[in-house]
Formats: C-alpha cells, structure tokens, sequence
C-alpha cells in the first residue's frame, strides 16, 4: 500500500479507485463505490463501505465479481498469471505446487462445482489450515442450492477482501 488510511481518504476518486482496485479481484467497480462513504476511520469501515457496494450491485454485477476469481489451483495457477493477492493467498495452502494426483482432484472438484452453479468455487483459504480442510469444504458446498451457494461465495469473498485490505493496511 502506498498510502496511509488518512492519505487514502484525501485522495481523488480516480487514485483512490488506483490504490484499491485489485482489492476485490478484477473488479475496480467496487472500490469506485465506496469513495463517496469517506473518510474511513478504520480498515473495518472501509471493508465495510466496499461490502455494501458489493450487497447493493445489481445480481449480474455480483455473478461477475464472483465470476471474476480464479479456480483454486486451477488455469490461472497453471500458467502463472494469478494476481498477486491470488497467488499469495493460494501458494499458503500450496496450491501452486501440487502433485499431479492433488491438481486431479481439485480439476475434478472445480468442475463439477462450476457445472453445477456456472462459477468458480470462491474460498477464503485464511479460513482454512490445510488443504484437506479447504477440499473438504469444496465437496460440503457442492450440496447447496444455487442462491445459498451464491450467497456463500460473496460471503467468502468478503473474508479474503477483509484479509487483503488488513495485508495492506498492516492491522491484523
């Protein structure tokens, strides 16, 4: 972060969507939102300014954000072209170094979780402290019902925003 949370509430709307646009994945939109909520006396306001944005987006607008994160451990791992943020958080759990019978079971898992809501398995791996936890619950979600499942994708994703923005803020 090249600001503080003081500098940050005096920025433009413009730099202020600059420094927090990655936050949630590929979706600057939401960062864009929250501006106006200024000034943030905590990181938890703002989490909070950007999760209301993100609760009062239209149902396509949320699919894309969920939409917009990458399969664990999956093409994007592959090739090496996950965000940073991404990558941190997925080479924790040592999802970027599997073994070959590991990224056969987690391809297996992704697609049938994708065939099955049209989006990627969103987990919050600070949640989780191995791998098996975080497979385990791949396979309990792949019960639900599609808008319980959305539901829990935006609810996972407001873990690993709130992480990101206390990573990048330096509050724990």
């Amino acid at each position: 972060m090249c600001v503080t949370l003081a500098e940050l509430n005096r920025l433009g709307a413009p730099a202020f969507a600059g420094e927090l646009g990655g936050v949630f994945e590929h979706s600057p939109w939401v960062a864009s939102r929250a501006y106006d909520r200024r000034p943030f006396a905590s990181v938890g306001e703002l989490h909070q300014a950007m999760m209301s944005a993100v609760r009062a987006a239209s149902a396509a607008e949320q699919l894309g954000l969920v939409r917009a994160h990458p399969e664990l451990a999956g093409a994007e791992a592959k090739e090496g072209t996950l965000t940073a943020h991404s990558g941190s958080e997925q080479a924790r759990l040592g999802l970027t170094s599997l073994s070959k019978d590991e990224f056969r079971r987690i391809g297996e898992l992704n697609r049938r979780y994708r065939e099955r809501f049209g989006f990627p398995c969103i987990v919050a791996l600070k949640l989780h402290a191995s791998r098996d936890s975080m497979l385990n619950e791949m396979e309990r979600r792949l019960s639900n019902d599609a808008q319980a499942e959305l539901r829990t994708a935006l609810e996972q994703i407001g873990h690993i925003t709130r992480g990101r923005l206390d990573q990048m803020f330096g509050a724990h």
